[in-house]
């Protein structure tokens, strides 16, 4: 089969013929048709999971996925064969991901049915970044007229966090310049900053003087998250993706939240799957790309929504 892999960390991530997977008890094999592409796997190339867990080389790279199960290993109960199924194909050891034709996965990993009317590729969109904006979502316990400052919000992530803290009942600020600000408002922003027209905080701060309750930031260097958490009031709470809070500075303002990485597992992505399915959530994909392509675009970025590999 062919599969997008590298050879060692830092390797280029290359397309190579790889042996076929066969699923063990309790595993299911799925005929991918799609894979959602997410700033994780670069990291995940270049060895952030160096001792953190056990990888096989070739490392077939690529966590999210979505397409039909074609074979089941001995004691599966939850799937059948021809199932449409989504979900994240990182588990120990590593390198057996999404961004290939077939991939194998325990039946109780993060895995879910593709709900009536879902679209394959909307689906492979959705868990790492979905799963994250809900993870953000729950651990805020955002309140109906909360004001939401979200910094990066056009990407993957912020696209998913725009639409569910409106869901949420806050009112959303995202930064976003031109016809992104345009598809920020449509997604359910209530305004947006222009982040190229001067300070971000400067422009905040002179809308909402008495500061703002939360502040989601995706993309800001711990310098300049310091800036921004200046407009969120006391008793407030500010979360960073890329690690970027000094979660002592902020306990000294009574600021709660900090650094956070997705936990999101099966529950949380049917919970997804179930608004896509119910028109509560739009996945905004920006780009599609074949898979002997793939290569080039592992690592780049998209301000405009999701990059999905099709397969």
């Amino acid at each position: 089969m062919r599969a997008i892999v590298v050879r060692k960390f830092g390797a280029t991530p290359e397309v190579a013929d790889m042996p076929m997977p066969e699923p063990g008890p309790g595993a299911v094999r799925v005929q991918l048709e799609a894979a959602g592409v997410n700033p994780f796997d670069q990291r995940m190339a270049t060895g952030f999971l160096n001792g953190t867990l056990p990888q096989d080389f070739p490392m077939i790279l690529g966590v999210d996925g979505a397409g039909t199960i074609d074979s089941l290993g001995s004691g599966v109960r939850r799937f059948a064969v021809g199932d449409r199924v989504v979900g994240k194909f990182l588990t120990p050891p590593a390198g057996h991901g999404s961004f290939a034709e077939y991939a194998v996965v325990p039946e109780d990993a993060t895995l879910v049915p593709i709900p009536v009317g879902v679209p394959t590729a909307a689906a492979a969109a959705l868990p790492t970044a979905g799963g994250t904006a809900q993870d953000l979502v729950d651990a805020t316990g955002i309140q109906p007229g909360q004001i939401v400052l979200i910094v990066g919000a056009t990407g993957g992530v912020g696209s998913f966090l725009v639409q569910l803290a409106n869901i949420a009942g806050a009112h959303v600020i995202a930064t976003a310049r031109g016809a992104a600000a345009d598809r920020m408002t449509r997604l359910g922003a209530a305004e947006t900053v222009d982040y190229a027209a001067g300070s971000v905080g400067d422009q905040v701060a002179a809308r909402y003087p008495d500061g703002i309750d939360i502040l989601f930031d995706l993309v800001s260097p711990p310098t300049a998250l310091t800036g921004l958490t200046a407009l969120v009031r006391g008793g407030g709470t500010v979360y960073s993706t890329i690690g970027s809070a000094d979660e002592d500075a902020l306990r000294a303002r009574d600021i709660k939240g900090g650094n956070i990485e997705s936990k999101a597992r099966a529950p949380e992505l049917a919970r997804l799957m179930q608004r896509v399915a119910d028109g509560d959530l739009v996945v905004p994909i920006d780009t599609t790309v074949p898979l002997a392509e793939g290569p080039a675009v592992i690592g780049a970025s998209s301000a405009r929504g999701k990059t999905v590999l099709t397969i």
